[in-house]
């Protein structure tokens, strides 16, 4: 469970990135890569939503092991 903790921060962690060179420099790098909205960058989005999904739930195990 652990390597799909650190997969999913890692990926959110880029998609973070992306979102920083957006909002400071309106540049899009998974668009400038792999094309505006092409099937490639919509899975390279989807992803990053679904591993920030996935990483809510660490807070549920981060405060189960704080309590412990």
């Amino acid at each position: 469970m652990k390597w799909l903790d650190n997969t999913a921060l890692t990926i959110v962690i880029i998609g973070a990135l992306n979102w920083l060179l957006v909002g400071i420099f309106r540049f899009d790098l998974v668009a400038y890569i792999f094309g505006n909205l092409s099937w490639l960058s919509r899975i390279i989005y989807t992803l990053v939503g679904l591993c920030g999904l996935y990483l809510i739930s660490l807070f549920g195990r981060i405060n189960s092991i704080s309590e412990s």
